[in-house]
């Protein structure tokens, strides 16, 4: 088990500000690096149609809780729709994706174990991948499976 020993605090106003693959907004609240590796996790902002293309994890779990919108989770051969306040736990090797399927901008708190794939959204921002194969170049390194590249 990986332990920590400092406090990882993500005050308003001083966020990690990052984007997904799609181009949607995430604010950073804590790194695989700063929990030695326990977890990871983010808050993701995503515009009404919008979601990632499907994708496996091959190294961890991914849980998401919906604050805002009502999203569409395809998990393996599953599919099924997630209103406010919906906890959604995402097995790794399993092919996945969501798509926010409201007529407002959604909004879902996530947390993965171990951390790591949280680097994908700060790499894509720190280094402007805004194509599909520089952003694969990125997944790739971390473990991610995009089954559209």
């Amino acid at each position: 088990m990986s332990h920590f020993v400092k406090a990882v605090v993500s005050t308003p106003g001083h966020q990690r500000i990052a984007r997904t693959p799609f181009g949607a907004r995430v604010v950073i609240h804590a790194t695989a690096a700063e929990t030695n590796g326990a977890f990871g996790m983010w808050e993701t902002f995503t515009p009404p149609g919008q979601g990632p293309a499907p994708h496996t994890h091959t190294r961890e779990t991914e849980v998401f809780r919906v604050v805002k919108g009502v999203y569409r989770f395809r998990c393996g051969g599953e599919e099924f729709d997630a209103p406010p306040g919906t906890v959604v736990t995402l097995p790794p090797f399993v092919e996945h994706s969501w798509k926010n399927i409201s007529d407002e901008d959604g909004q879902m708190f996530a947390v993965v174990s171990p951390g790591g794939c949280e680097r994908l959204f700060i790499d894509i921002e720190a280094t402007g991948a805004d194509t599909p194969e520089k952003v694969a170049v990125i997944e790739a390194r971390l473990g991610i499976i995009n089954e559209a590249t």
